[in-house]
């Protein structure tokens, strides 16, 4: 059974990853990070492919590491928009929305120029707005959990997605 964080850009799914790797020893993936040692960086792949072949990157990484047991996986922002990606992450892991306030998400992701859906935009704040308006009612969605992070330390929010999952009832019955 995997681990999987959703979430929006920001809200430290990479951080949070890394640690619950460290803490129950299972091997941790950021399906960025896949995607930028296969392809060269996000984007790049955004300016002359366009965002659909980047989400058809990341599906292809989903079903790749769906396949496996026992990871940590960190998803990219959009990739649980994709029901085909949801479907194949349920199959063998547990799905936790890391949430966030606009206000911390904001302060987190505006010194972040690698970010393409805010890019060149100019108003990094009304994008990203938007963006979690949209996006917010698809995490809570698909998450079997829901974990708020505002005001918490990688370490703490690592230790309440590892007792959910250490805890969770349907999980001996999926193995």
């Amino acid at each position: 059974m995997n681990i999987v964080l959703c979430g929006m850009m920001g809200v430290g799914k990479s951080s949070v990853g890394i640690r619950i790797a460290e803490h129950t020893g299972r091997m941790w993936y950021d399906t960025d990070i896949v995607i930028t040692d296969r392809h060269g960086r996000i984007s790049d792949i955004f300016e002359y492919y366009g965002e659909p072949y980047f989400r058809s990157l990341e599906t292809d990484i989903v079903r790749e590491l769906a396949d496996r047991d026992g990871l940590v996986i960190s998803t990219g922002g959009g990739l649980v928009l994709k029901p085909e990606n949801n479907e194949l992450l349920k199959k063998n892991g547990r799905i936790f929305f890391m949430r966030a306030s606009f206000e911390t998400l904001l302060k987190r992701v505006r010194a972040d120029e690698s970010r393409p859906l805010l890019k060149n935009t100019g108003k990094t704040a009304k994008s990203l707005g938007v963006l979690l308006k949209e996006r917010t009612p698809v995490y809570e969605h698909v998450a079997d959990y829901i974990v708020d992070t505002d005001g918490k330390s990688v370490d703490e929010v690592a230790d309440e997605i590892i007792r959910v999952f250490t805890e969770d009832p349907l999980k001996e019955f999926l193995q």
